[in-house]
C-alpha cells in the first residue's frame, strides 16, 4: 500500500470532524509539534500499520477509508462562513477590548506558526478547513495585540493583520465577497497599527482583490495605487518583501483594470489600455526580486505575473490570448508554485479555452486542476460556472468526463 499522502489525509478527517490540532495530538499520545510536522508531510510519509489504526480509530473511520485514494473536498459552507464572521462580529476583536483577567495571550512566535500552518493550508488547496482555523487565529492575534505593549504589540497586529489577510483570502474562495471586503478593511486597519509598511502593503492588496470581487473594480485600481506610490520608498528599502508586495500590489491593479473594463459599458478601453502597464510595472518588480519567491505567501515572481497575464486575458475574454500565455510559461517554473497558484492556472486557463472554442481540452483541464486541488475545481462559484456552461454548450467525447465532474462539484444533473 501506497501512503504518500498520510499526513494530508489525516489532516482532512480531523478538520472534518471538527478536532482541534491540540487535541487530536493528545489522543494520538503525541506533542503538537509532531502532529503539524505530520500533517505538514515533514514525518511518517510511510507510516507503521499502528499509527494508521490509531489514527482511523481516533478520526471516527476504518483505516480503509482513511488510505482511500478517492477523498471527495468537502466544500466550505455556510457554517464555516458564518463561524468567521461571528469571530470578526465579536465585541473584544472588533474594539480590542480583552478582559485582562481572562485568558492570558499566546506568544507571538506560536500565533505566527499557528498562521503559517493556516496559510500553507491555503496554499495547498485546502479552503474548508479554514473555517475552523481562522476564528482561533483571530481571537488569539486580537487578544495579544490588547495585552502586548511595545514591539511585541506592533508583531501581534502584524499577525493579526495578515490572519485578517488570510480571511479574506478564504471568503474569495467561498465565494462571499461581501465577508472578503469587511474582512479586507480589518487588515487594512490593523496593519497601519504594525507600523510596517510590508505589511500596509500587504494588507493594501488583500482588499483591492476583495474590492473587485464584490463588484468595486474601479475604486480598486485607485486604492491598490495610491497604497503603492504612498509606500513605494519605504518597500524599496525593504528589501524582498518590499518588493514582493509591492509587485503584488500592480498586479491587482492589473486584475481590478480588467475586471473594470468588462463592467464598463460607454469606455471600456480607459481601463483595458492600461492593464499591460502595471503587469509590466510588476514584472519590473519581479526582476528586482530575482526570481520566484513565496515571501508573505504572495508566490511573487516572474512566473506569478505571468499567470497574471493569462488572468487578465481571461476577464477580457481574450481566451485564445489566454491559451498562448499559458502555453508559453515553463512547466518547471509552474512546477514549483504552491498547488494552490498552479491548479488556479490551470483554471483560468480552462475558462480561456471555453472562450476560444476549445471545450474538449477545457474539460480535461479542469480536471487536471482538480487532480492538483480538488477544492479549487469543485467548491470555487466561477469553475462551477465553468462546469455548467460546457455542459450546455457541449464538449463532444468529453461528455462522460465532464458530466462525472458535475456530479463531484455537486450539480444538479
Amino acid at each position: 500500500m501506497v501512503k504518500p499522502e498520510f499526513g494530508r489525509r489525516v489532516n482532512y478527517w480531523r478538520t472534518r470532524r471538527r478536532i482541534p490540532m491540540a487535541e487530536f495530538a493528545s489522543l494520538m499520545g503525541m506533542s503538537l509539534r509532531w502532529l503539524e510536522d505530520l500533517e505538514g508531510g515533514r514525518r511518517q510519509a510511510d507510516p507503521h500499520y499502528s499509527v494508521m489504526v490509531l489514527a482511523a480509530r481516533h478520526l471516527g473511520i476504518t483505516v480503509d477509508r482513511l488510505m482511500s485514494e478517492n477523498i471527495d473536498a468537502d466544500c466550505a459552507g455556510e457554517s464555516e462562513a458564518d463561524a468567521v464572521r461571528r469571530a470578526l462580529q465579536r465585541h473584544d476583536v472588533i474594539t480590542g477590548s480583552f478582559d485582562d483577567a481572562g485568558e492570558q495571550a499566546a506568544p507571538v512566535e506560536t500565533l505566527y506558526r499557528s498562521l503559517t500552518y493556516a496559510r500553507v493550508g491555503f496554499q495547498a488547496g485546502h479552503f474548508a478547513q479554514l473555517g475552523t482555523e481562522i476564528p482561533n487565529l483571530l481571537v488569539s492575534a486580537s487578544r495579544a495585540a490588547h495585552q502586548y505593549e511595545g514591539d511585541e504589540r506592533l508583531r501581534a497586529y502584524e499577525v493579526l493583520s495578515l490572519s485578517l489577510e488570510l480571511t479574506e483570502a478564504a471568503a474569495i474562495k467561498w465565494g462571499d465577497s461581501e465577508l472578503a471586503v469587511l474582512a479586507g478593511h480589518r487588515a487594512v486597519a490593523a496593519a497601519e497599527r504594525s507600523q510596517s509598511p510590508v505589511i500596509m502593503a500587504s494588507a493594501a492588496r488583500h482588499l483591492g482583490d476583495a474590492m473587485t470581487a464584490h463588484g468595486e473594480a474601479a475604486a480598486a485600481v485607485e486604492f491598490v495605487l495610491a497604497a503603492a506610490r504612498r509606500l513605494e520608498e519605504d518597500l524599496l528599502r525593504s528589501g524582498p518583501d518590499g518588493y514582493s508586495v509591492l509587485g503584488m500590489l500592480y498586479l491587482k491593479a492589473a486584475m481590478a483594470a480588467a475586471a473594470a473594463s468588462e463592467a464598463e459599458d460607454r469606455d471600456p478601453a480607459r481601463f483595458s489600455r492600461r492593464v499591460p502597464g502595471y503587469l509590466d510595472e510588476a514584472d519590473e518588480h519581479a526582476a528586482r526580486l530575482g526570481g520566484d519567491e513565496n515571501r508573505l505567501w504572495t508566490s511573487f515572481g516572474p512566473t506569478n505575473v505571468s499567470l497574471y497575464r493569462v488572468a487578465s486575458h481571461v476577464y477580457l475574454s481574450e481566451g485564445a490570448d489566454a491559451v498562448a500565455v499559458a502555453a508559453g510559461i515553463p512547466a518547471a517554473a509552474v512546477h514549483g508554485l504552491p498547488r494552490e497558484r498552479r491548479a488556479h492556472l490551470l483554471t483560468d486557463r480552462a475558462i480561456g479555452e471555453k472562450q476560444a472554442g476549445l471545450r474538449q481540452r477545457s474539460v480535461e483541464t479542469l480536471l487536471e486542476a482538480e487532480e492538483l486541488a480538488p477544492e479549487e475545481v469543485r467548491c470555487r462559484p466561477r469553475t462551477r460556472a465553468l462546469v455548467e456552461d460546457l455542459r450546455v454548450l457541449g464538449v463532444g467525447s468529453a461528455e462522460r468526463r465532464l458530466r462525472l465532474l458535475a456530479d463531484r462539484c455537486g450539480l444538479p444533473g
